[in-house]
């Protein structure tokens, strides 16, 4: 089995297929910023479905086993029903996943379930229509994204997970209704801690609510047990409502890191292999495999950059607070979550 200097199995790997987005949620893409004058990635750059598939059956076979398909928000790319088709079929692939902010969703959901696309993950940050308007940027409602929960639920693309990013003095008196709707439903709510991603979003240690905070809101109104992990390595600590209808989750790489155990690699848009979220860069898989690399030699690249990984951003977080800003990192709309 492949690890790095730590111990960590590759088990996981999140594809950005795309570094734009409908949405522009200030916590990822703020507006001010990613305006109309903002240049993505030319078509040449990006890589191809077919490069995708194969990397990700490399990746495949030196341990991965599931896949997920992140951006930017990944159905704007044309025809991803088609990709999705193409990594279900990869041997030792056991679960493909999507992470989407659920606008496109209710039109591609059938697509992309007939394509072996087995889970779905909507990011709804808020169910009050002003803060949600506020927090992705585009003054969108939650209507269309609640509809698109149900019409992929109604598939099969389940059990659905939304994702919900906490930033106080924003959206944290908002939470409890959030988890309150979908309890009793099978989805489950996981709450995340509000993280220093990329360089542009202004991130302050005070803005942060943490788990513990969450999950007390929660168990106040609602009580709840925790529950084991399903897996080594899940990033979500979870709970049960003690009256059995249903479980959240919430991410605490802030208050409580999880770098032990992270088993997650990364490849970005233009073909770059991250071995963290907090990255400064990442190393190049695109330019090798069109110079003619076959796919031992891509995999050697890989194996030997994974075995090289001493990763553990989150850990060392509380550190390098005084110098936040002095260390660029890789914008999360490149990579994914």
């Amino acid at each position: 089995m492949l690890k790095d200097t730590l111990g960590r199995p590759i088990k996981d790997l999140r594809i950005s297929v795309t570094d734009r987005c409908n949405f522009r949620c200030p916590y990822c893409m703020p507006a001010e910023i990613f305006g109309e004058a903002y240049e993505f990635l030319p078509r040449e750059e990006i890589l191809t479905f077919e490069e995708i598939s194969r990397l990700a059956a490399i990746f495949a076979g030196l341990g991965v086993a599931k896949l997920r398909i992140t951006g930017g928000e990944p159905l704007l790319r044309t025809d991803l029903h088609r990709l999705i088709g193409m990594l279900s079929r990869i041997d030792g692939v056991d679960d493909v996943t999507l992470t989407t902010n659920g606008y496109l969703l209710a039109q591609q959901a059938q697509a992309l379930r007939d394509s072996g696309l087995n889970r779905v993950t909507v990011s709804l940050d808020s169910l009050d229509e002003e803060v949600f308007k506020t927090m992705n940027g585009r003054g969108f409602g939650t209507r269309r994204i609640l509809h698109a929960i149900q019409t992929a639920a109604d598939v099969g693309l389940s059990p659905i997970k939304i994702n919900a990013v906490v930033q106080k003095g924003v959206n944290d008196h908002t939470l409890v209704d959030l988890a309150r709707h979908f309890k009793g439903t099978r989805h489950i709510v996981r709450f995340i801690e509000y993280m220093d991603v990329g360089n542009r979003n202004g991130w302050k240690w005070d803005q942060v609510v943490s788990a513990a905070e969450i999950i007390r809101s929660i168990d106040e109104e609602m009580p709840l047990a925790p529950l084991e992990s399903n897996y080594h390595g899940e990033v979500a600590q979870r709970y049960r409502y003690r009256d059995g209808e249903g479980e959240i989750g919430v991410i605490a790489s802030v208050t409580q890191a999880f770098c032990a155990s992270c088993t997650r690699a990364r490849l970005s848009t233009d073909g770059k292999l991250y071995t963290c979220l907090f990255a400064s860069q990442g190393m190049d898989l695109r330019g090798p495999m069109r110079d003619g690399a076959n796919d031992e030699q891509l995999a050697e690249r890989i194996s030997n950059i994974w075995r090289r990984r001493s990763d553990r951003y989150s850990e060392e977080r509380a550190d390098l607070a005084p110098l936040q800003n002095a260390a660029r990192k890789v914008e999360m709309f490149h990579i994914g979550g």
